[in-house]
């Protein structure tokens, strides 16, 4: 008799993404003249840059002739692609990595998810809340978020982030084991400055606690004084593990192409205290259930660096940065609290006359026929908010603003 992982039975039955698509499906069979516009899940939709299609295609053809295909490539990326990270992400930041440091995945989502393999179930988890659900819903299947309560998981630390701290998530006043941040933020669109994120690596070395930092935005970040990687703070190497996307960035979200840093001088403990390399036992994860990337998905990714890469690259991102600005002006303008959108793609807006989540989002949906997420599917402390994102076509975000500003108004 096969047994299954009962900690799958502890997940609800709808995925917050699957539940809003299947909302909007039953709204247009019974509104079939209806032209809805997503402003929810956060999927791109400007093309890769030229730079990569180039690249792929020749790849392609290098994959069709006898002398110059590749069958299975190292698990942990080609050396074309981790140099060029090194080189153009890091490097010019007074970050210093070997290439044993860099993995290439199929995207931070699929990393952040399965770095937990190589941790105990015993270990504590420390999330903001809000939260991207994929870090929760990661820890209940493997076992390690302990039972739902009326407060949460019950081996969970949620750190509420709201008005009253500026969705910032305050130092904990306890230990945690584990702890996952991501920024800029998804789905509150804000950042951290470099001495919060300084007074976070300070907690972890002071708690041998294991940081798990999501950087998939980065590139959209506009200040200059905001960090873009938590090894710019000292002494990083020894707690964190950096996850990356070039989903966002460059339109890889149907490609799928990412990469994890994770420093040779970061250890964990045995349970008898014992310190282990981190690095060694991710490597042995990826080299065992990870077949590697493709070549030309990699090649792809490369000539994201590439002069011409990198200037197509920040024509996109500047495009969704136009969106959100344009965005954000007209919630400003009809009077609802809006935030986020300077540094991030994500614009987390406070609903009005006191509706929850979801009654706002029907609102939206069914009389402006624009789709958001609801904000309480990212925690308790998202209730009364919802998240926009600025991925969508620049006339698509120009026509919902206009109804929603009719619809407010």
């Amino acid at each position: 008799m096969a047994i299954i992982n009962e900690n799958y039975l502890k997940l609800s039955n709808n995925y917050l993404f699957s539940e809003i698509a299947k909302r909007v499906k039953a709204f247009k069979e019974n509104y079939p003249d209806r032209n809805v516009i997503s402003l929810g899940i956060g999927d791109v939709t400007q093309p890769l840059p030229k730079a990569s299609v180039d690249a792929m295609a020749k790849a392609v053809e290098e994959m069709g002739k006898i002398t110059t295909f590749r069958g299975y490539g190292p698990e942990h990326g080609y050396d074309f692609l981790i140099n060029a990270i090194i080189k153009n992400d890091y490097l010019p930041r007074g970050v210093e990595l070997s290439p044993s440091e860099v993995f290439i995945s199929d995207g931070a989502k699929s990393d952040c998810g399965n770095i937990g393999d190589i941790l105990s179930i015993n270990n504590s988890v420390g999330v903001t809340d809000p939260v991207y659900p994929v870090y929760v819903d990661s820890n209940v299947m493997s076992g390690r978020a302990g039972n739902l309560t009326n407060a949460g998981w019950s081996n969970v630390v949620y750190m509420p982030c709201n008005t009253a701290n500026n969705f910032k998530p305050r130092i904990p006043q306890r230990h945690i084991d584990i702890i996952y941040l991501c920024y800029p933020n998804n789905p509150m669109g804000v950042v951290l400055s470099k001495k919060e994120l300084e007074d976070w690596v300070e907690y972890a070395l002071e708690n041998d606690s294991l940081i798990l930092f999501d950087a998939a935005y980065e590139a959209y970040i506009q200040e200059s004084d905001i960090p873009h990687s938590i090894y710019e703070i000292e002494g990083a190497k020894k707690c964190a593990i950096e996850f990356r996307s070039f989903s966002k960035t460059a339109g890889f979200t149907g490609v799928r192409c990412g990469y994890t840093i994770v420093p040779e001088e970061l250890t964990a403990f045995t349970p008898d205290g014992k310190p282990v390399g981190m690095n060694r036992l991710w490597n042995r994860r990826q080299c065992t259930k990870f077949n590697g990337t493709s070549y030309i998905t990699q090649r792809g990714a490369e000539a994201i660096y590439t002069e011409q890469g990198q200037k197509q690259v920040k024509n996109t991102i500047s495009y969704y940065m136009s969106n959100a600005r344009h965005m954000k002006s007209a919630f400003e303008e009809v009077g609802i609290d809006v935030y986020g959108g300077e540094n991030a793609p994500y614009l987390w807006l406070k609903t009005p006359d006191c509706l929850s989540s979801w009654e706002f989002f029907d609102r939206m949906l069914y009389e402006a026929n624009v789709v958001v997420t609801p904000g309480v599917g990212f925690g308790p402390s998202g209730e009364g908010f919802v998240r926009l994102t600025a991925f969508g076509r620049k006339e698509d975000c120009s026509e919902a603003m206009n109804r929603i500003k009719r619809l407010l108004n």
